[in-house]
């Protein structure tokens, strides 16, 4: 299988959508590699040297924090969310489709308005000097990566998540 072949496979957006995707997933992919290095040299460090790395857990809230967020716009515009579709059969194609497009503008609004929120949080943050406890890391930029990849989230769903649905009708 090619290159062009996986990605054509694995990755089903249009244009730059699928770059975007695939930067996404490889920020989330090597966040987890990252932790999963953490994680073993800590474990070793403890069992071995009896002495861990120091500051690992706030560097996994973090990193959980970078690989969720990251992952976030691509699992919503896939539409990958859990989906109860119990009255579809009843309510009939068009008017799923009509609710799908209304769920599709409060979820982009809904987004929208908390990524206001917490960029307002990250900048009051920034401000105060606010860092981590043990290793004083500066939280207020992750939590304004957290708005900025919530408004990517409302983005994505207001534009590829209608496109989707809109496509589907065909």
């Amino acid at each position: 299988m090619t290159r062009a072949e996986w990605l054509d496979q694995h990755y089903p957006e249009p244009g730059p959508l699928r770059w975007i995707a695939f930067g996404l997933e490889m920020v989330a992919a090597a966040g987890l590699f990252f932790l999963m290095m953490l994680t073993v040299a800590d474990v070793g460090g403890r069992y071995l040297f009896n002495n861990g790395v120091d500051g690992a857990f706030e560097i996994t809230q973090l990193g959980l924090a970078i690989i969720i967020f990251a992952q976030m716009p691509v699992v919503t515009w896939r539409g990958g969310h859990i989906l109860v579709d119990l009255l579809d059969n009843i309510l009939g194609p068009k008017l799923v489709r009509l609710l799908s497009m209304f769920a599709a503008l409060a979820i982009s609004t809904s987004f929208y308005v908390v990524g206001v929120r917490i960029w307002q949080l990250g900048a009051r943050k920034l401000r105060r000097g606010e860092v981590t406890e043990y290793l004083e890391l500066p939280v207020g930029y992750l939590i304004e990566y957290i708005a900025i990849m919530s408004w990517f989230t409302a983005l994505g769903m207001i534009t590829y998540g209608m496109y989707r649905i809109i496509k589907s009708a065909k």
